[in-house]
């Protein structure tokens, strides 16, 4: 929780929270655990795009697509015309994925896309190519989002990433929502719609880069988080001192 992003949520409990987030870990640290081995290479990919051309692509740990739905989302971001990182887990559809059929894509868009299984997503998020965060929302991947100020395309998959995505278009207005046809699909002209409308609206982009100067903020020395922090951090203190057996 933070106060600059959930004010309005925190005064409706009963009684006094501390908000000390965001929790985000540095993207220098180097013992990091991740499920699948990161990809570095995207990396170095990375570098050699233009400032704030690129659509990175990232579901998380469990969202899976059938077959017919990752073709449309491969069609979609060809279609765009843009430059797109996209991480495509082993076990991205329900039958895994088709080795094939990836290889195949990867020698269809060439150097204009990067088909990765897992990627280093914190420092994927702070490069400077990167220009918005196709994304299913979980809430770990929208705080990595919003304190590296990039915008949002959202397609929730379950539970609280609906929540997340209101947030994000509805309250703090950094990102666009991807809706399916009536077939539950998401088509590619929606796909490509949608990233056009994102990337053309500056207002988004700056609220985006706004969210970020107060999320970042409120973690720094003196900020209401870091206060909350030190403020836990003596309410522990004094309970064990309290709770101390006599010797």
């Amino acid at each position: 929780c933070n106060n600059e992003l959930e004010s309005e949520a925190l005064a409706l409990l009963p009684k006094e929270a501390l908000a000390v987030g965001p929790l985000v870990v540095s993207t220098t640290l180097t013992s990091d655990i991740h499920f699948w081995s990161q990809d570095l290479a995207s990396l170095a990919w990375l570098d050699a795009q233009a400032p704030s051309s690129v659509v990175y692509v990232a579901f998380g740990s469990y969202t899976v697509f059938d077959a017919a739905r990752l073709q449309e989302l491969a069609d979609g971001l060809v279609l765009t015309g843009r430059p797109f990182l996209w991480v495509v887990r082993p076990n991205s559809t329900s039958g895994g994925v088709d080795e094939g059929w990836l290889d195949e894509f990867r020698r269809r868009v060439g150097g204009k896309g990067m088909v990765v299984g897992w990627a280093p997503q914190r420092r994927v998020l702070s490069h400077p190519s990167v220009a918005c965060f196709l994304s299913h929302c979980g809430w770990n991947s929208t705080i990595e989002g919003v304190c590296h100020g990039v915008p949002f395309l959202c397609l929730p998959y379950f539970a609280d990433q609906f929540l997340n995505q209101n947030y994000i278009c509805d309250v703090w207005g950094t990102g666009v929502k991807i809706r399916a046809d009536e077939q539950g699909v998401v088509t590619k002209e929606e796909i490509r719609g949608k990233v056009d409308r994102l990337l053309g609206d500056e207002g988004i982009k700056a609220r985006a880069l706004s969210l970020k100067s107060r999320a970042c903020a409120s973690v720094a020395d003196g900020g209401p988080s870091h206060q909350d922090l030190l403020k836990l951090v003596n309410l522990l203190r004094e309970h064990v001192m309290d709770n101390r057996p006599d010797c």
